[in-house]
């Protein structure tokens, strides 16, 4: 009588595929189901509950005739048992899978793939799939589940716990085993059999509670593990059940199992069971009630990929699918689901290289399971603790050929990057900086790796000097960098138009367009852009960045490839890039000589409907008006007129950067007439009494305005009444308690202090003794405070060196500024 395995035959089919020989190709195919809720129907399994099987009579002996399958079924199917079969037509092909909206790299099928799927029975509910699993082939031969070998292989440690040796002790054990066997044991095991073959819808209840039981009971009598010699027949007994083809009995049965610490091929067929169970979202519930999730963390404590590769391979994939429920995510957290993974990351970095392969298949459902619990926030301090950070870079190295690994370690430092301690720990990983540069090289047509990875630099450099100047000097920074930025800068597509298969090829020597949107194009110049901003900060960074060439000529494509209804973000982000390089103003940079053709392209932000867009571009123009003629381009296109209007804005932040513009402006004696007819001086002391008492850069900065309007006193720009206003304001905001009286948070008093000391007093001072002295007293009243606080974004006050009192004129130079930190959004860019 044929004899293989009923779970293997359940559970698996062998495949072949053309992606087998590559590295990277670990495919599952019965982990490959539709999306719940995206794909109609469901994918049956090779499984038929009508199929009884006998059993062999002899109770201790049964196991022993029957045949042994292949050690390593992932070899087999890979060619070195000699395998040469080839799988059933459409096997593959209508497996497609994700589980729940975990999305990731968990299929190789691309987007818009449509899966034909049939439909499945209503016990398990919709199905879901992680990555990649092993697959058996089915055979004729496959009618019931293999019982045999019981004790083959090697069992989890905490199952080798021996008997007391000696004859007496023996035979003491035996006796004491007898007893429990004959007065509770054998009843139960005949309580199940009976109501097995009743199989009503109540007895899978009935048998619930007897395999409970029978756990209690040995346990009770200390007969777990591998200590209780007539544990084939309770193994009989149990496999028996799972003809029921119920889920919720098919796990009790599992936990049974795993606690009499089965091994070999009987481990595997029962994580199979298990996996099985997991694919479907309506089984959580079940997970939570049974309780198995400590049965599951403890083989993957103790099994070795050399021995029980395969059996790990399902049990994480369980795993995988269950920490995709946010209240089995936090019973993982709480039972060290992290730690335990840890560890079992160490061991897979020194297995052989005969079983390289099937670590690759447990590592990517690894990290997909660690991708899962990042997203909680209690995680972060166990990542953290159990140095998963640096671990995972191990990982990266090891694999990284494989881009599904890669990505899934890549969404796992997106997601923590953004947080200061885990930011930390990954900037303290060696090498970190030149392994990430090798994957963006490596990886550049995978815009969802690239796109987080990307993200990750950008957390690092966010606050770093030392990480701004580390990956600086890696090398080959900037060629990685830019060629990045190359091949995803889009020239002949608006991103509402699909790509063109009929598009021309590169030029020789430039890297390939990647397949993807003209939006994830975009995604990735956000991303990258923001890096260079935040690199350029750094005072050895910035200057070489400025000299470069190639990375302005693309910034500058950019502003006049796109357009801010179709690219705000990424318009935004070039800006302030462009605003943190142009303080370099050296004889090499490329922003000196291009200075007039950089405002031209700010135009389009300046008038555009977006008020990020405008207040990056007004910063710009306020630092490119330090130049004649940038200045005479301004009043030229009438732009001043724009600065004066932008003095209404009820921000702080526009304010500032218009004063800035008109302060440059003002420079120029032509000027300061075209500019108090459009009423900047009106509007200026409106500024001063709205903004000044909650954000003294501000002040200082019109104070700087009005002094270059009125030429520093030799003319005369403001009637009589707006001198007095003046005059009364800068009194009361030039007494220092009246001035500090305003701020109610105590926390910002000293910064406030300092602001008003080193950015108002001087030019206020100076400001102040050009108006003419009052021609009446009379009560002044209080300005009326904002109640703002100043921007950090405006720079440190006491940073600033030299002194306001010895300038006959101002000139406004912007503060550099950091581009916007959003994560980059999880719904699937590309493959998933």
């Amino acid at each position: 009588m044929d004899t293989g395995s009923f779970l293997e035959r359940a559970l698996c089919a062998w495949v072949t595929t053309t992606d087998l020989h590559r590295p990277s190709a670990f495919m599952l195919n019965i982990l490959m189901l539709p999306i719940r809720g995206q794909v109609q129907g469901h994918v049956s399994l090779p499984w038929t509950t009508s199929q009884k099987f006998p059993l062999p009579s002899d109770a201790e002996d049964a196991f022993k005739a029957l045949p042994t399958p292949p050690a390593d079924p992932l070899e087999v199917r890979r060619g070195r048992a000699g395998h040469t079969g080839t799988p059933p037509q459409g096997w593959i092909s209508h497996h497609v899978a994700s589980r729940r909206g975990i999305h990731g790299c968990d299929t190789r099928i691309k987007p818009g793939t449509k899966a034909a799927v049939s439909q499945t029975p209503p016990e398990h509910g919709p199905r879901r799939g992680p990555q990649r699993s092993p697959q058996t082939r089915p055979t004729q031969s496959s009618d019931r589940i293999k019982q045999a070998d019981v004790d083959s292989g090697v069992g989890p440690t905490d199952c080798t716990t021996g008997r007391r040796t000696g004859d007496d002790a023996t035979s003491t054990e035996e006796d004491a085993e007898s007893s429990v066997w004959n007065s509770k044991i054998g009843a139960l095991l005949q309580q199940l059999e009976s109501v097995a073959a009743g199989s009503s819808e109540v007895s899978v209840d009935r048998l619930c509670d007897l395999c409970d039981g029978l756990r209690g009971t040995l346990a009770q009598a200390d007969m777990l593990g591998r200590l209780c010699k007539r544990r084939s027949g309770i193994l009989r007994t149990l496999f028996r059940l799972i003809d029921l083809n119920s889920a919720r009995l098919n796990l009790h049965i599992a936990k049974l199992c795993l606690a009499l610490c089965v091994s070999g091929n009987n481990l595997l067929n029962i994580c199979k069971l298990i996996f099985q169970i997991s694919r479907s979202e309506n089984n959580d519930v079940l997970f939570q009630n049974i309780c198995i999730i400590d049965s599951l963390l403890g083989v993957l404590r103790s099994e070795e990929v050399s021995t029980s590769g395969e059996a790990l391979l399902y049990c994480v994939g369980a795993l995988k699918f269950l920490s995709g429920n946010g209240a089995i995510l936090r019973l993982l957290l709480d039972k060290n689901c992290i730690g335990v993974s840890q560890k079992l990351l160490q061991r897979l970095h020194t297995v052989e290289d005969a079983h390289f392969s099937t670590a690759g298949h447990i590592v990517v459902q690894l990290t997909a399971t660690l991708r899962n619990l990042a997203d909680h926030p209690d995680s972060r301090p166990h990542f953290v603790s159990f140095s998963l950070l640096p671990e995972l870079c191990l990982v990266l190295r090891r694999h990284r050929k494989d881009q599904d690994i890669c990505t899934n370690i890549a969404r796992i430092y997106s997601k923590l990057s953004s947080y200061s301690e885990c930011r930390l720990a990954l900037a303290q990983t060696p090498d970190c900086y030149r392994l990430f540069l090798e994957l963006l090289s490596k990886h550049r047509q995978k815009q969802d790796l690239v796109v987080r990875l990307l993200f990750t630099l950008g957390n690092l450099t966010a606050k770093s000097e030392e990480a701004r100047l580390q990956l600086f000097q890696c090398n080959g920074c900037m060629d990685t960098l830019l060629q990045l930025y190359d091949s995803y800068q889009r020239r002949d597509v608006s991103p509402h138009t699909p790509s063109r298969a009929g598009e021309p090829s590169p030029p020789p020597g430039k890297p390939p367009a990647p397949p993807v949107s003209p939006q994830e194009r975009d995604d990735v110049l956000v991303k990258l852009v923001r890096v260079l901003a935040n690199m350029c900060i750094h005072p050895a960074v910035g200057p070489a960045l400025a000299s470069d060439t190639a990375c302005m000529q693309l910034l500058m494509e950019t502003l006049e490839l796109r357009s801010v209804q179709e690219s705000e973000e990424l318009l935004v982000n070039v800006a302030a890039t462009i605003n943190n390089l142009s303080f370099y103003q050296e004889q090499s940079s490329v922003i000196r000589r291009s200075r007039v053709a950089i405002t031209r392209l700010m135009l389009k932000l300046v008038l555009s409907s977006s008020m990020e867009a405008m207040l990056e571009a007004t910063r710009v123009c306020g630092n490119m008006s330090q130049s004649k003629d940038v200045r005479d381009f301004i009043m030229q296109t009438k732009v001043h007129q724009f600065a004066v209007t932008l003095l209404d804005s009820k921000s702080s932040e526009m304010c500032f950067s218009a004063c800035g513009v008109l302060t440059n402006l003002a420079l120029d004696p032509p000027n300061r007439a075209s500019l108090s007819l459009e009423g900047a001086p009106a509007k200026l002391l409106d500024c001063l009494r709205d903004f000044g008492p909650g954000d003294w850069q501000l002040a200082g900065q019109v104070c700087q305005a009005l002094w270059n309007l009125i030429g520093g006193g030799s003319e005369k720009r403001l009637d009589a009444q707006e001198s007095e206003s003046l005059l009364e304001i800068l009194t009361t905001y030039l007494d220092e308690e009246e001035a500090l009286k305003w701020i109610q948070n105590e926390d910002m008093r000293d910064y406030h202090k300092a602001c008003w000391e080193l950015e108002f007093l001087p030019v206020a001072q100076k400001l102040i003794k050009t108006l003419p002295p009052p021609q009446h007293t009379s009560d002044r009243p209080q300005p009326a405070p904002c109640g703002r606080a100043g921007s950090p974004s405006k720079g440190n006050p006491a940073a600033r060196k030299e002194s306001l009192l010895n300038k006959e004129h101002f000139s406004y130079v912007s503060y550099m500024l950091l581009p916007g930190t959003n994560p980059p959004a999880e719904q699937e860019f590309a493959p998933g």
